[in-house]
């Protein structure tokens, strides 16, 4: 099966502190770092949000079909420094399943056959 994740954060006063070649040199040290040692299992775009919702700055949509590397990504993500030390903090995950309901009645129909 594949997920498909939305996970929304927002960057707090702290981050928005920072001059941006602060904030670009943590987000290389230490976010891209944990995306790209998961990259081979889970896809990611990114997303500005804070020009149109009061209540996230931002969101990532996510791909896999393993969760325990999406759940290994976040793990990693909340030993950086950018959460640990308050930069950004999740807000709300929405995981769904692709077509979810064909592969329930691929399930059915090889249960029956």
């Amino acid at each position: 099966m594949k997920y498909g994740i939305v996970l929304t954060y927002t960057v707090t006063e702290r981050w928005l502190a920072l001059s941006r070649e602060e904030r670009n040199a943590m987000r290389a040290a230490h976010i891209e770092p944990a995306f790209a040692a998961h990259a081979d299992r889970v896809k990611a775009r990114f997303f500005d949000a804070e020009a149109f919702s009061g209540r996230i700055s931002d969101f990532a949509v996510l791909e896999t079909e393993d969760l325990g590397a999406y759940y290994f990504l976040i793990e990693a993500l909340r030993d950086t420094p950018v959460i640990a030390e308050g930069y950004l903090a999740f807000d709300e995950v929405f995981l769904g399943v692709e077509d979810g309901f064909q592969e329930y009645e691929q399930a059915l129909a090889s249960a029956e056959g």
